[in-house]
């Protein structure tokens, strides 16, 4: 049991995972060292919030991947959840859990919409996720104009019992964003790594047609990960912001595609990890966080560095 251990540290240390924790780490002693301030547990979590929702849509994008696909249509679908949240409940009489359970279920649809084209119709994925994206867009502006308020000003103005869903904080410090996450990735990662589901999603992406030749729906499989959508990081999100918008999400793709690559997806598919992907999203949100407060560069080329890290 001893070697055995050794033998599964010897491959952490080895892992691709833990040069993520190397530069994770890094990026605390180099920003901290540059800015107190960065290291001030308020400043350092209230900053998680604005890229939380990226690390928890990138976690369930890392099993589309895995099959071999892309889902670059993910940001419109937030868009899409945040305004039917605002409009079912502030313009049809929603309440505002039932808002956020119908827009839940509308997610999920769009994902099995797409994911049906992939799987059963043999489309290739980016061509639509690609289409996707600009369909929901469409859509969610559409939905817009159903409301009572101008589509550029959002729908504000929601229950406490809502947005206490993000302004939440354990021990007055940690914000419950966090906390979803961290939910999330558990889930996620026995999903993936600890179910017979996650062993097909593994095979679908290594062989599609030997899964097959196992007994393994191949095609349900395939568009099952699609159906993971980002309907949860919607919800979380318009809460977070007190607002709903029909653009919300829109710049998300892809930080999202470079959260899950980074994190050690392969794009062709086959191999990849929950708790990379997660990894990697961090890295980039404090990445993205650090270099404007510590040394004054403008948000305009924070696509530079991540490149770089790339």
């Amino acid at each position: 049991m001893n070697q055995s251990f050794s033998q599964k540290l010897k491959g952490f240390l080895k892992s691709w995972e833990m040069v993520l924790i190397c530069i994770l780490v890094a990026e605390f002693v180099i920003f901290g060292a540059a800015n107190d301030k960065f290291l001030r547990p308020a400043m350092l979590f209230n900053s998680m919030n604005d890229f939380m929702s990226i690390c928890i849509i990138s976690l369930f994008v890392t099993f589309v991947m895995i099959t071999g696909g892309i889902d670059i249509q993910a940001g419109s679908i937030v868009g899409l959840t945040s305004i039917i949240i605002g409009v079912t409940w502030q313009d049809f009489g929603f309440n505002i859990w039932a808002a956020a359970g119908f827009a839940l279920l509308i997610a999920v649809i769009c994902g099995a919409l797409s994911g049906f084209f992939v799987a059963y119709c043999g489309v290739q994925a980016m061509v639509v996720t690609l289409g996707g994206s600009f369909l929901y867009s469409g859509i969610a502006l559409l939905v817009s104009n159903m409301a009572s308020t101008e589509s550029y000003q959002g729908i504000s103005g929601f229950p406490d019992n809502f947005k206490i869903l993000s302004k939440y904080k354990l021990f007055g410090l940690i914000p419950s964003q966090l906390l979803i996450f961290i939910v999330l990735v558990i889930i996620a990662y026995l999903l993936l790594h600890r179910s017979k589901y996650g062993r097909r999603i593994f095979l679908v992406g290594v062989n599609q047609q030997a899964a097959e030749y196992s007994g393994i729906n191949s095609r349900l499989v395939i568009m099952s990960t699609y159906m993971l959508s980002a309907a949860s990081a919607a919800i979380v999100l318009t809460a977070y912001l007190g607002s709903a918008k029909c653009d919300l999400g829109s710049n998300f793709t892809l930080n999202i595609i470079t959260a899950v690559v980074l994190g050690g997806t392969l794009s062709t598919g086959g191999k990849g990890n929950v708790i990379g992907t997660a990894l990697a999203s961090l890295v980039i949100g404090l990445l993205r966080f650090g270099l404007p407060l510590c040394f004054k560069i403008g948000t305009q080329y924070l696509d530079i560095p991540v490149g770089i890290l790339l």
